[in-house]
């Protein structure tokens, strides 16, 4: 069996590696729509996906980020809130609360680097917030503020969760509490059982099978929310080779980077996958809608469940993780697993 370590490592470098992939293409898919992602993928002969995008000039492609050209894991707003939740979870552990996370943003997180939910809610912090908040505790107005906003049912949240399903392995109601409390900040309901679902997922898939783990993560969210029936919509297309489009068709109303789409998605391409690492991010990248971050969620859930990652995804990167944090430009894959490895054990201690 793994050890906690191996499962760690390994969910960091799918994690890494499915955001890398899904980079180059993310402002194509979302803004220009799917039919310009396939059209491009068809273009340079990607499809299936088995290995990071090719680059040709004058798509609006991430070049750092495009097979031939990536030289580390470029610095991304999925990978940014990952490490995040690694220095809250050193600074408070188990007792983590939203005003810590609130407090985390303001001394750590550039407002440049937030979008949609998460820039509503820093936008009331700097409006609303007692001028010492960051270093004394106290926000000095109702927090609940920052989550009223148009975009709290977003996928924001849900890409700010893996790192509690990690380290609470076996524990998922632990994972689930921590990244609700994460979520509160800027999301509210379906907003927050997705974040709530993908914690809930990783701790569970440290001691169950995928197929059961997704059913006890289920237990943790409502059964009449539009996050459930998502999951479910996900499971029942498992193996369907379209699963993507009809995604996309049950979803047509919502924007692309909406929770509910991108979390049936996540469970599509995982499911459909649980032996194959390149064909699960791939699916979940060629199916559109909000490519880095599904790649990254459905590449972290995978580690975690799954063998050994191919090196053709990690080797490019050279276990090096950019990043727009304060204090934080770069960090290596072996030190960001030996801090959250340390996390895990003081969490079950």
């Amino acid at each position: 069996m793994s050890t906690l370590e191996d499962r760690i490592r390994r969910a960091w470098q799918g994690r890494i590696s499915g955001c890398q992939l899904g980079k180059p293409v993310e402002r194509m898919s979302m803004i220009k729509g799917y039919d310009v992602l396939k059209d491009y993928l068809d273009k340079v002969q990607a499809e299936p996906i088995d290995d990071y995008i090719v680059f040709e000039d004058g798509h609006g492609l991430t070049r750092e980020c495009c097979r031939g050209h990536i030289l580390r894991s470029e610095p991304d707003d999925d990978i940014n809130y990952s490490v995040l939740a690694l220095l809250m979870l050193e600074d408070h552990g188990a007792d983590l609360t939203t005003a810590n996370v609130a407090q985390a943003w303001l001394q750590l997180l550039p407002a440049a680097q937030t979008y949609t939910a998460e820039r509503a809610a820093y936008r009331v912090l700097l409006q609303e917030a007692d001028e010492w908040f960051a270093e004394r505790g106290d926000p000095g107005f109702d927090l609940n503020l920052c989550s009223d906003n148009p975009f709290n049912d977003w996928i924001g949240a849900q890409i700010r969760a893996d790192v509690y399903g990690w380290v609470c392995p076996g524990n998922p109601a632990l994972a689930a509490d921590l990244a609700g409390r994460d979520a509160a900040l800027s999301h509210r309901s379906d907003g927050v059982w997705g974040a709530v679902f993908v914690a809930a997922l990783g701790a569970a898939l440290a001691v169950e099978p995928a197929a059961t783990a997704i059913e006890t993560a289920l237990q943790y969210i409502p059964d009449d929310s539009r996050s459930y029936a998502a999951v479910r919509l996900g499971l029942e297309l498992v193996g369907n080779e379209n699963g993507g489009q009809a995604i996309r068709d049950a979803y047509a109303d919502l924007s692309p980077v909406h929770t509910i789409n991108n979390l049936a998605i996540v469970v599509w391409a995982l499911m459909s996958h649980l032996d194959d690492f390149t064909a699960a991010i791939g699916s979940a990248v060629a199916a559109g809608l909000d490519t880095d971050c599904n790649g990254a969620t459905v590449g972290a859930l995978w580690g975690l469940q799954g063998g050994d990652i191919p090196d053709h995804w990690t080797a490019p990167w050279q276990g090096r993780v950019g990043l727009t944090l304060a204090g934080h430009d770069e960090v290596t894959l072996d030190h960001l697993v030996d801090r959250t490895v340390k996390v895990a054990g003081n969490l079950a201690g």
